[in-house]
């Protein structure tokens, strides 16, 4: 059964981590998705652009009750009404777009738009976002955030692409809610040649590391 909108969100924040997908076939998808579950990882996001992706999400669903499984790279609406039919209890885009935010208004699901200036920011909240992805937060670092929550205290925002566990504890002290993990987690090299083992270990320590922090 999918979860209230209200509960994915607040899951999200307790758990402060998401594991994010993007690799070049499905089989890789499911075996990193496999890697970082076992690491420890409860929240995970495949990206569009991951081949058959709405056949991965519907398998992760089927195979993992009770983990968090959204989408990412959700730029249309087709897109969005696809992976929700697939189980996808979230969505991200990497921009702000009014339409996938409004698709998640009318099915009941999260939406985590990606913005970057204050202006973005503040107009993917005012659509109705429940959460903001700074992104590519790797271009200011976490200063940048902790400039933003000055006017914007109460928009909740996770940082996604440049969080590794050397800024981690800064990132939340900054005010983030959640972080996303792309390559400090998921490395390319370790997802083409299979190694599962160290994609585990990666994960395990990276939220060691969200958990110290917070």
């Amino acid at each position: 059964m999918r979860r209230d909108k209200s509960a994915v969100v607040a899951r999200i924040r307790e758990l402060g981590a998401v594991a994010i997908l993007r690799t070049q076939t499905s089989e890789q998808a499911l075996g990193a998705a496999r890697a970082v579950i076992a690491g420890g990882f409860r929240i995970v996001e495949v990206t569009y652009g991951v081949p058959n992706t709405t056949e991965v999400i519907a398998q992760l669903v089927s195979q993992n009750p009770g983990l968090l499984i959204g989408a990412g790279t959700i730029l249309t609406r087709e897109q969005a009404n696809h992976a929700i039919d697939a189980g996808a209890e979230f969505l991200v885009s990497p921009c702000v777009i009014r339409e996938t935010i409004e698709i998640g208004r009318e099915r009941g699901i999260a939406t985590i738009p990606g913005a970057f200036t204050p202006t973005e920011i503040y107009n993917a909240w005012s659509l109705g976002a429940d959460i903001v992805k700074i992104f590519p937060a790797v271009a200011n670092g976490p200063e940048y955030l902790q400039a933003l929550r000055g006017p914007l205290p109460n928009i909740p925002i996770m940082p996604t692409s440049g969080v590794d566990i050397g800024n981690l504890a800064d990132w939340f002290r900054a005010g983030a809610v959640a972080v996303g993990a792309v390559s400090s987690v998921l490395d390319p090299a370790l997802i083409r040649n299979g190694e599962w083992d160290a994609l585990t270990a990666r994960a395990r320590d990276f939220l060691d590391a969200v958990a110290n922090a917070r």
